[in-house]
């Protein structure tokens, strides 16, 4: 929807935008090629053609045809030709952003359904046993010491979410941790099923394009600026994202084992405790927010690099070079490799350990009836 009203919107403002006139040499600094002089070759007028101009946010090089309502020294800001290129690259983002965010659930929710086997394994074994049936408890016990030490313990979170993010008993932990603190009375609660279902609900939020992630992207194709680089360093911010989300995650999965290990080293039973405290701010939607930010952002580079691969040439000076390129592509990969079969699945029982459960605690039927009868008090 917001696609759509963007794409009107710049169909209904296209005559004003056109008029704006900016000052010459600011067009020409601001540039994402060099301005071609007269005493340059004509090989190099074959190889970089006027058209090749980032369309958005900046004229055509050469283009003066449509600039004859501007004064003496001023050009266009925007020319019809590059509102068109906008269009174009806006379908693309957002066509790139839904493939993306639908590929990542796909895999994370793969991911995530391996755990049903350690769902049905918990709730159909005695409450007695559990701790007996899981190694990985007394290894715990036997390393906290060390593990306290705030370093070691970010080092570990840090690593960890490059190998079996989620353990066993990890899960374990964190799932008597929900039950204990929402639903005390029905110990065989299917939390495997309740947190595939705050899967769907988040991506619902997750596949969407906020106005904030039409604000990025102005603001760095207008940074497109020839020399710095811009997108090469952009594709960093991603990955840098990612790998701090990931840390906090399994930073807290290693908090919350280490309270509960210290209160059965005491001889008392004990379960997380779910709280806001362990988030940032205090708020657990900051992390879907980042997670939205880092699969939008992923998608912005990918997209950008196949419009102008499609617009202008793979030999236009827009692409950059091939050793900019290719690092740009490898950590496109990376990151959605690793948003999908680590940060997701983290996100997802992670942020379960909040102070107030989510909302699909219930099933639709019943989320819907407890709204009827909520309007209706």
């Amino acid at each position: 929807m917001l696609l759509g009203f963007i794409s009107l919107l710049l169909t209904v403002v296209q005559g004003p935008i056109t008029k704006i006139c900016i000052p010459d040499d600011v067009a020409s600094h601001m540039l994402p090629c060099k301005m071609p002089t007269s005493h340059v070759s004509e090989s190099y007028h074959r190889r970089y053609p006027p058209q090749t101009v980032n369309s958005i946010g900046k004229r055509l090089l050469l283009e003066s045809s449509t600039g004859q309502h501007c004064a003496q020294g001023k050009v266009p800001l925007l020319s019809l030709e590059a509102l068109h290129h906008l269009h174009i690259f806006i379908f693309v983002l957002a066509v790139v952003h839904v493939i993306f965010c639908a590929t990542t659930m796909v895999l994370g929710g793969a991911k995530i359904r391996q755990w049903k086997k350690w769902e049905d394994s918990i709730r159909n074994e005695p409450v007695s046993r559990r701790n007996e049936s899981v190694p990985e408890l007394a290894e715990r016990k036997e390393t906290v010491h060390w593990r306290k030490s705030a370093i070691v313990s970010w080092m570990m979170s840090f690593f960890k979410q490059f190998y079996g993010s989620v353990t066993k008993s990890d899960y374990i932990t964190l799932r008597e941790g929900f039950i204990a603190a929402h639903c005390a009375s029905n110990p065989k609660f299917d939390f495997h099923n309740y947190m595939m279902r705050t899967l769907e609900v988040d991506f619902k939020k997750v596949v969407g394009i906020s106005w904030y992630l039409w604000l990025f992207v102005v603001f760095f194709l207008l940074l497109d600026v020839e020399g710095w680089h811009t997108y090469f360093w952009l594709a960093f911010l991603p990955l840098i994202l990612l790998l701090l989300v990931g840390a906090k995650l399994e930073h807290i999965i290693t908090r919350l084992a280490q309270e509960v290990d210290d209160e059965k080293a005491k001889g008392l039973e004990a379960s997380a405790t779910p709280s806001d405290e362990h988030f940032w701010f205090r708020r657990p939607s900051i992390v879907l927010y980042l997670i939205h930010f880092i699969l939008f952002q992923n998608s912005f580079e990918i997209a950008f690099f196949f419009w102008i691969w499609s617009t202008y040439g793979f030999n236009s000076c827009i692409m950059e070079k091939l050793g900019y390129i290719i690092p740009r592509l490898l950590m496109g990969v990376l990151v959605q490799v690793l948003c999908s079969y680590s940060t997701l699945p983290l996100y997802v029982i992670v942020t379960q350990m909040g102070s107030m459960f989510k909302e699909g605690m219930f099933q639709q039927h019943v989320h819907q009836s407890l709204v009827v009868w909520a309007r209706g008090q």
